[in-house]
Parts: C-alpha cells; sequence; structure tokens
C-alpha cells in the first residue's frame, strides 16, 4: 500500500477540524505501527484507507493505492470487495464491536459467506478451523456461545477470527490489546506475530503504547495532532530525533531506573507547522 499526502477533514456546519494534515507512507509485508496520544490521527488513518468515516468526512490524497487498487476513487460496490476480504480491520474492544444477539460462530461465517458462495455447513467447517487457529479451546462448544458469555482475551481472538477468515493481505488492528490484561495481551500479540509471519500479511499496528509497539513492530511511525512527525525502525527507537518521541519516551515509567516524578512533555507550538 501506498498512501501520498492523506488528508481528513471532518465538516460540522460551519466548523473544519483538520483531523490528518498530510500524511504518506507505504506498507510492506510488515508489522508497521502508527502511535500517539489519543486524539493525534492514528484511527482516522485506518478508518479512512478503508472509507469507514460519515459523509462529513473529506478525504483527499495525491495517492491511496493498495496494489492494483486506487481507493481514493474506488466506488462503493468495490469497496465492498476491498472491505473485510482484502484488507481487513479489527477493532478495539470486542464486546462493542460483536453483536450481542448472535453467536459467535455465526458472526464469523457470515462474515466468510459474505465474501464467499459457500453452504452453512462448510462455512461451519471453515470457522471451526480458524478458532483452532487463532488458539480458542473447544471451537465447538465456543462457536455456539454469544459474546457476553467469553472472556475478554476469547474476545478478542474471535475479532482477529473473523478478519482473518477471508484471507486478507492486510489487517489494520486498532488498539487491539489495550483492553486486555498483560498476560493475555501477550500470548495475544504472540499470535498475531505467527498469523502475520506465516501468511505473509502487512500489518497496521495502531497504539498508544509505545513501549509495546518497540518490542513488536518493524517499523514505528510517530503522529501528532495529524501529522507524522517522525517515521523510525523501532529496534532504533532509542535514537530517535524529534523532541515530541523523545517525550514520549521520557515519560514512560522504568522498572530499572526510577524517578521521584516522572517528565510533563512540552510541546513546541512549531510542530504544529513543521
Amino acid at each position: 500500500m501506498e498512501v501520498d499526502n492523506l488528508k481528513v477533514d471532518f465538516i460540522n456546519g460551519k466548523k473544519i477540524t483538520n483531523a490528518v494534515k498530510g500524511v504518506s507512507f507505504n506498507l510492506q509485508k510488515e508489522k508497521l505501527a502508527i502511535v500517539g496520544e489519543s486524539g493525534s490521527g492514528k484511527s482516522t488513518i485506518g478508518r479512512a484507507i478503508l472509507k469507514l468515516h460519515p459523509s462529513s468526512a473529506i478525504i483527499t490524497a495525491d495517492k491511496l493505492q493498495f496494489k492494483e487498487v486506487d481507493l481514493l476513487n474506488a466506488n462503493d460496490k468495490m469497496m465492498h470487495k476491498i472491505r473485510g476480504r482484502r484488507i481487513s480491520m479489527i477493532m478495539q474492544d470486542p464486546k462493542y464491536s460483536l453483536n450481542p444477539l448472535m453467536r459467535v460462530g455465526d458472526q464469523i461465517a457470515e462474515s466468510y459467506r459474505q465474501h464467499n458462495k459457500i453452504s452453512k455447513s462448510e462455512a461451519k467447517r471453515k470457522v471451526l478451523d480458524i478458532l483452532d487457529e487463532v488458539r480458542i479451546r473447544d471451537p465447538q462448544r465456543v462457536y455456539h456461545l454469544y459474546p457476553h458469555e467469553v472472556s475478554g482475551g476469547q474476545g478478542q481472538r474471535i475479532m482477529i477470527a473473523m478478519m482473518l477468515i477471508t484471507e486478507p493481505e492486510i489487517i489494520i488492528a486498532d488498539e487491539p490489546t489495550s483492553a486486555l490484561d498483560v498476560s493475555v495481551r501477550l500470548q495475544v500479540l504472540n499470535m498475531l506475530d505467527d498469523l502475520v509471519k506465516e501468511r505473509g500479511l502487512g500489518l497496521i499496528f495502531i497504539s498508544h503504547d509505545i513501549n509495546l509497539v518497540r518490542s513488536f513492530c518493524d517499523r514505528v511511525l510517530v503522529m501528532y495532532s495529524g501529522r507524522i512527525v517522525e517515521s523510525i525502525p523501532a529496534r532504533e527507537l532509542e535514537n530517535a530525533q524529534h523532541p515530541y518521541t523523545k517525550g514520549l519516551l521520557d515519560s514512560l515509567p522504568d522498572i530499572d531506573n526510577k524517578r521521584e516524578r516522572l517528565p510533563v512533555l512540552v510541546r513546541d507550538p512549531n510542530w504544529l507547522v513543521s
């Protein structure tokens, strides 16, 4: 995927909010992180790629290209073929993203049957296979559960299974582990890592946790107020040059280097125009 000068503006009456201000990047078969504080525009980018914003959003770009598809000018019919089939998005919290009135297995099967002409029995077999692949114990039992009957970790695995069953080429993961405790988070990350490597996917990993992406991702885009202020390999984050990235790193607690008070990040107005 190639993104060049992407801008997203929201119109509310006479007020225009510039949410994303000229973002450019490319995605290969890698784990690409987009990090920054809440409101920096991270999730807005992911939703803009899939055209999930309301009609009040104005999306422009010099280029928004996914392989042979010009996403910027793709019509609804084309986006229906792309969305969920070739590019999938894992939402942040399964309890808000899963239908509470449907059994989880039926929801995954519905996702698969949207893009494949297949019988219900064949779809069920496919769902049981993908539940096993995302390390759900006893897939047959979990298939028939409702969302409120599964744990947070199971719910997130179910969301991942729903996005993977169509065998996409790109996954956009929007804070996929923020609602999980530390041990379950590591399990989900290890599973995602294995799946990305085995399937050769491109992963856009949206997060506010710079420590997490440092150990999990290959490359990091740091966002501030709708702009990318730094792009750096994850393993080289300690050598970051932009004062905002340095400020984020300095504000992290460190169990090996205790400090009485963590520093408060001081922002420079010039960052908004650079």
